[in-house]
């Protein structure tokens, strides 16, 4: 490249960078002027007294600066103080040396400060509030669907005329149904105390759709009186609209209050299906009252318990890996129980029920001397907490939720087991036709073994559903022996139809009748009908077939 050419190239990358700098000029003042504007804003809050800080905190969110939002939150939570030798304003937090300084113009770290140099700008209710509804409105901007949501949630508590002008403003312009409808219902609530009796008609008429709690609590007020006894609400067409509402939303909610329980229901039947599917095996099989089955389903849970220990950053995947631990743990349990305890007391009931009953204490013993006899927090994964919210009348929780699924794969699993695979083949013929069966040359004592260890297992397997849903103790297994003894013989012996169906049923009607009679007298009403059932059909819904079970 020539001299010249050199001198042009650089002439037109100074002529470049001008031209960029002029176009970022008018950017750069217009920055500094917001600055300037925002800092002008926030100076007065030092010494405002309460009253006049409402007309500041205004003045701040007028200006829409980025830093106004974090401002105000840390008014709202406290954070904001005053240096007392110049009275400028820091967003504070408690630091390792006194207080940690963080610049509200710049949102940027100021150093720290002994906390006796500081003073906090303090807030009133009154003032909490406004703050709030403040905040409200600049989460309405947010990008994310759920901050607008809440945001709007937190402005109906609050609603003031300025918060209805927000909303009306913001309501064309939402994207989002649900926070478009929740938008809609504030103002709906927000016309109700309208002077027009047409608006407040045609708003007790727009909220017939809404399941909210605070639609409900105020258009019960309207259909009521005062204390003078005229009606709150004195427009007759208004109140009968108002009261029609609040008609349609108890019967909306007695619907969804029967979906509620009989979710409830499925999932005390899944429990006690997981509890009882492998009693129901080993009984079924064997003929082997297991009294030491609850403590079978306590290793379990107290395996998931050890796994969180093992795993406690992955909280999540401990519960996952402590599936198959807890069947290992279980069956093999169950295996030893069977070779050196059960096997040789066939065909002796008593004598058999006494010693896994033996064996029980036994368990429960072992565990208090190496867990103690406190009960064991187990920590629910982040992805099994909280609830799936339907809408504002029914909300299913993620952990019983997971235990419906957790038990219909284990069910789906296990039936795939005893009808595709050797092992199942055998444990059916030997549940069939036992002398037969081993007259074909199946080793009957290892199908035993084998069998008990699969029904242990699934126990184990159950323990891992309990843990997510009650406390792990020494005891937890004898909460549940009666009830899987109840689904066993309800359902029909080694049927895992029976069981599945018989659980559910047992587990619904449990519910059903929990709110008229209470848990315990629930209970009892359920063994009492369960007592005549049998009375009827002794063999319960679905019962075994073969020529052992007619012997």
């Amino acid at each position: 490249m020539t001299r010249p050419d050199r001198q042009t190239s650089v002439r037109s990358r100074f002529v470049l960078a001008f031209m960029t700098m002029l176009a970022l000029l008018p950017s750069i003042a217009s920055a500094a002027d917001a600055n300037e504007t925002f800092a002008q804003a926030l100076k007065p809050l030092a010494t405002a007294s309460f009253q006049e800080k409402q007309q500041v905190i205004a003045a701040i969110a007028a200006t829409r600066h980025p830093n106004a939002r974090p401002v105000l939150s840390a008014l709202l939570e406290g954070n904001l103080h005053t240096r007392d030798a110049d009275q400028r304003i820091f967003i504070v937090t408690e630091g390792e040396e006194g207080l940690a300084l963080t610049d509200p113009l710049m949102l940027q770290a100021a150093g720290s400060a002994p906390a006796d140099e500081f003073t906090k700008i303090t807030t009133n209710n009154q003032l909490r509030k406004a703050l709030r509804g403040l905040i409200a409105g600049f989460d309405l901007s947010d990008p994310d669907a759920e901050v607008r949501l809440a945001a709007v949630s937190e402005m109906l508590r609050t609603l003031d005329e300025d918060g209805v002008l927000i909303l009306r403003q913001r309501v064309a312009e939402e994207s989002d149904s649900k926070v478009r409808s929740a938008i809609e219902t504030g103002l709906a609530l927000a016309d109700l105390d309208n002077e027009d009796a047409a608006v407040r008609l045609a708003a007790a008429v727009r909220l017939e759709d809404s399941l909210s709690p605070d639609v409900y609590n105020r258009l019960k007020e309207l259909t009521g009186r005062g204390d003078d006894g005229a009606f709150n609400e004195p427009d007759d067409q208004v109140r009968a609209a108002a009261a029609a509402t609040v008609r349609n939303i108890d019967n909306w909610r007695s619907i969804y209050g029967g979906v509620e329980t009989l979710f409830f229901g499925l999932s005390l039947g899944s429990v006690l299906v997981l509890a009882a599917i492998g009693l129901a095996i080993t009984f079924g099989v064997m003929g082997v009252i297991n009294m030491a089955h609850g403590e079978l389903i306590m290793l379990g849970a107290y395996t998931t318990y050890v796994m969180q220990l093992l795993m406690p950053s992955h909280i999540g995947a401990s519960v996952v890996v402590a599936i198959p631990m807890a069947f290992l743990v279980a069956g093999t349990v169950g295996i030893l129980i069977e070779r050196g305890v059960v096997r040789f007391l066939y065909g002796r009931p008593l004598e058999t029920l006494l010693a896994t009953f033996g064996v029980s204490l036994i368990l429960q013993q072992i565990v208090r001397d190496i867990f103690t006899a406190n009960n064991r927090p187990v920590e629910t994964p982040a992805w099994m907490a909280g609830s799936w919210q339907i809408n504002e009348a029914l909300s299913i929780t993620y952990n019983r939720l997971y235990v419906i699924l957790f038990t219909a794969v284990v069910f789906t699993v296990l039936l795939i087991v005893l009808k595709k695979t050797t092992l199942g083949l055998k444990v059916r013929a030997v549940a069939q036709n036992r002398a037969m069966a081993k007259s074909m040359g199946v080793r009957t004592e290892w199908v035993d073994a084998l069998t008990f260890g699969l029904g242990s297992g699934i126990a184990g397997v159950a323990g891992v559903a309990l843990s997510q849903l009650t406390n792990v103790g020494p005891n937890l297994g004898q909460q549940y022996i009666i009830d899987s003894f109840m689904v066993v013989v309800f359902g029909g012996v080694a049927n895992l139809w029976g069981t599945l169906i018989g659980g559910m049923s047992l587990g619904v009607i449990n519910k059903v009748l929990e709110p008229f009679a209470g848990a315990v007298l629930a209970k009892i009403l359920v063994l009492i009908a369960l007592i005549l059932f049998i009375q009827r059909r002794p063999r319960g819904l679905f019962p075994q077939k073969g020529r052992a079970a007619e012997g």
